[in-house]
């Protein structure tokens, strides 16, 4: 882990920017915490990248620091400044043209774009959180929160140093997830939005009910895909404060 800059936000929280090998990210630690600090893995949507991001990351991992929590977020692959990753800006094409002819979206283009993510996004998320564990500052235990949902998924069923997950029910869910799903055992708070113009809703209940976990919550407010209440955002960070404040 190389790191490329640093900056405070708000004097208290320090923010800096890293590479892994080829992938960029962002850790932020809270100034006033007690060393070492649990740690928050900061999921986000394909296709904006870090930079589109970054206004709604920094203020989620300002909230982590205000909980006494550090947080990262890594580019995912083909995003940002990351080599073009061609089959995936074709799968995202052939969904923005199966949307925009407000038909249903086959399955065969949610396994395209979704599950190569996947495959090469929760190696990398390891990679990470294996560096991040060996800074003297970042401690555990350690939560996911955020999407892709299916990223989360993975994450959960893989890496036992993951305690507890918010995961947002916003994204495309590809079939064979459901079984991943039945696998989770750890505690998960689900978000949704109830009128999320693209997420496909009964997918996202069907997702919640295969959850193994026998600790498992769903939130669901009215709006769209960005309006997410401030009441929901801070349900969520109780949940991962009360899973990651337990040493």
């Amino acid at each position: 882990m190389h790191f490329t800059s640093e900056q405070r936000l708000d004097g208290d929280v320090l923010e800096r920017a890293f590479t892994l090998g080829e992938i960029p990210g962002i850790l932020w630690t809270p100034a006033s915490a007690a060393a070492p600090t649990p740690l928050i893995l900061l999921g986000q949507p394909g296709g904006l990248g870090l930079r589109g991001m970054y206004p709604r990351l920094a203020a989620r991992a300002r909230s982590a620091a205000a909980d006494g929590f550090a947080a990262v977020a890594i580019e995912l692959p083909g995003d940002g400044d990351r080599p073009r990753w061609a089959a995936a800006e074709q799968a995202r094409a052939d969904l923005r043209q199966t949307l925009q002819a407000a038909g249903p979206v086959p399955d065969e283009i949610v396994d395209r774009l979704i599950l190569p993510l996947v495959d090469r996004a929760v190696p990398e998320w390891q990679a990470t959180l294996d560096a991040v564990l060996a800074l003297p500052e970042i401690g555990g235990p350690v939560g996911y929160s955020g999407g892709v949902i299916s990223i989360g998924i993975r994450l959960a069923v893989v890496d036992p140093r993951i305690t507890a997950a918010v995961l947002f029910a916003g994204s495309f869910i590809p079939r064979a997830m459901f079984a991943e799903a039945r696998k989770v055992s750890i505690p998960l708070h689900v978000l949704l939005q109830w009128d999320d113009e693209g997420n496909d809703r009964q997918a996202a209940l069907e997702l919640f009910d295969a959850f193994g976990s026998a600790d498992k919550t769903l939130t669901a407010n009215l709006g769209g895909h960005t309006g997410v209440p401030q009441s929901a955002h801070e349900a969520a960070a109780a949940f991962l404060a009360r899973y990651l404040n337990q040493r």
